[in-house]
């Protein structure tokens, strides 16, 4: 909302800077969790190897994702005093506005639906590694 108690395009944008800023979160805690995997591998043996060069890989193209995904949300958060700019009404009420906005809505439920689901799997295996770490 700007001072007359609107919503503009730059607050959008600052609020919605929380969803690259956390797929940005989890990607680095994924390689992180991948670096520390790396560190139990034998690399005297050939298949341990190769894994450690797939995860090695992995890791640094997931750093790059994750530091791409904060610098985008911060470029987004600090637009958040933009000024509102003119729109085309026309091209606002166009029927892709709503489809598009459509699909995000229905790539956000599916991702939430992702980690719904694959949490539950690794609160199972969280739970197996509490008891083996004992």
């Amino acid at each position: 909302m700007d001072e007359s108690g609107q919503s503009t395009c730059g607050k959008g944008l600052a609020e919605n800077s929380l969803l690259p800023a956390s797929l940005g979160n989890l990607i680095e805690s994924m390689a992180e969790n991948l670096e520390v995997h790396t560190k139990a591998l034998d690399l005297e043996d050939p298949n341990s190897r190769a894994e450690h060069v797939a995860y090695k890989g992995l890791i640094s193209e997931l750093q790059q994702i994750a530091s791409q995904l904060a610098a985008t949300a911060n470029q987004m958060a600090g637009y958040r005093d933009l000024p509102m700019g003119r729109h085309n009404e026309k091209e606002m009420k166009h029927p892709r506005v709503l489809k598009t906005f459509e699909t995000f809505v229905k790539q956000k439920r599916a991702l939430l639906s992702l980690l719904e689901r694959t949490t539950e799997q690794d609160d199972k295996l969280l739970e197996m590694m509490r008891i083996h770490s004992r």
